[in-house]
């Protein structure tokens, strides 16, 4: 439908340290989800502090790292989970999206997790996935679970300020990454096994969402669609394509203007914007454990516009 876009080109800028590769533990994730592949780590949810260090999740094996400005890796914490997504609030925590528990709030100078939000109503989430902070405040999350297109119940929720849990989509054949568009009145929400982009245009008064409808709905990856998503300060939408190993950048339209290739690996899953000027792309390749990054015509959304 449209031209191939141009490309950007990656760079590694950190990967795991060999000692902290874990190749012989067992993991229900590796042996159930990526179908036994040997691995020692799978990286995901890319997000920066005020202080400049990165953090990561190891889904794999319930590790959460820290990589500060000097490129030096720790463990923050290790627990019985799978850590998929994480964000880390304007205020200095860290919530994150674990598959197994649910949302979790992480203490760093104790390495703990500790479970803030763990169920809808009475009944246990599928297996929540990543997450996102509005302006305000509020939380959008995914709750993917196994589902598919051969069990499209996957589901997307608001957690307000207020304590309030909104249910806004219960259709979804597994609803990954997710962001606001700069007005905060569209929710995008990657659909992985679906390859497409939902738009989600959210009713004032927290009345619901309006008519969703395909934004995107994109083709190839032998190990499923689209994964994280990302915007910048003019609207473009990032999108992480693991398989395909690319990072697709579009505009507020819907129409391609780049394409950020992996320089390392094809499982380009999840990504977030640092450097100073807010014009460098940071993406966890993790298939082998590698933070790459690229050069980009357009600095990112500001790290702490949220509240």
């Amino acid at each position: 439908m449209f031209a191939a876009p141009p490309e950007i080109t990656t760079e590694v800028w950190s990967k795991i340290p060999d000692e902290l590769e874990l190749w012989d533990r067992p993991s229900d994730f590796v042996r159930v989800k990526r179908q036994g592949q040997r691995l020692g780590s799978f990286l995901e949810g890319p997000s920066f502090d005020r202080e400049g260090n990165l953090f990561v999740v190891d889904i794999a094996f319930g590790r959460i790292f820290k990589i500060d400005p000097e490129r030096r890796w720790s463990v923050v914490a290790e627990y019985d989970g799978e850590p998929n997504g994480l964000k880390v609030h304007r205020d200095g925590r860290i919530f994150v999206a674990d598959h197994k528990r649910g949302i979790l709030l992480l203490d760093q100078e104790r390495g703990t997790v500790e479970p803030v939000l763990t169920h809808y109503r009475f009944e246990p989430f599928k297996g929540v996935n990543d997450l996102f902070f509005a302006a305000n405040g509020d939380l959008y999350f995914t709750d993917q679970g196994s589902t598919g297109l051969q069990d499209p119940t996957g589901r997307v929720f608001r957690w307000r300020t207020c304590g309030e849990l909104d249910l806004l989509l219960d259709n979804c054949p597994s609803p990954n990454g997710l962001v606001l568009n700069l007005e905060e009145k569209t929710l995008y929400v990657c659909m992985t096994r679906a390859n497409s982009v939902w738009r989600v245009p959210l009713l004032p008064k927290y009345a619901g969402v309006d008519k969703v409808g395909n934004m995107l709905q994109l083709s190839g990856s032998y190990s499923g669609g689209p994964d994280g998503a990302a915007i910048d300060e003019r609207g473009n939408l990032y999108i992480c394509h693991p398989g395909l190993g690319s990072v697709w950048v579009f505009d507020r339209f819907g129409e391609p203007i780049y394409r950020i290739r992996s320089c390392e690996g094809r499982s380009t899953t999840n990504l977030s914007f640092g450097g100073g000027d807010r014009k460098t792309l940071f993406v966890t390749e993790s298939s082998t454990g590698s933070i790459l990054k690229a050069q980009l015509p357009f600095a990112g959304r500001p790290m702490f516009s949220h509240a």
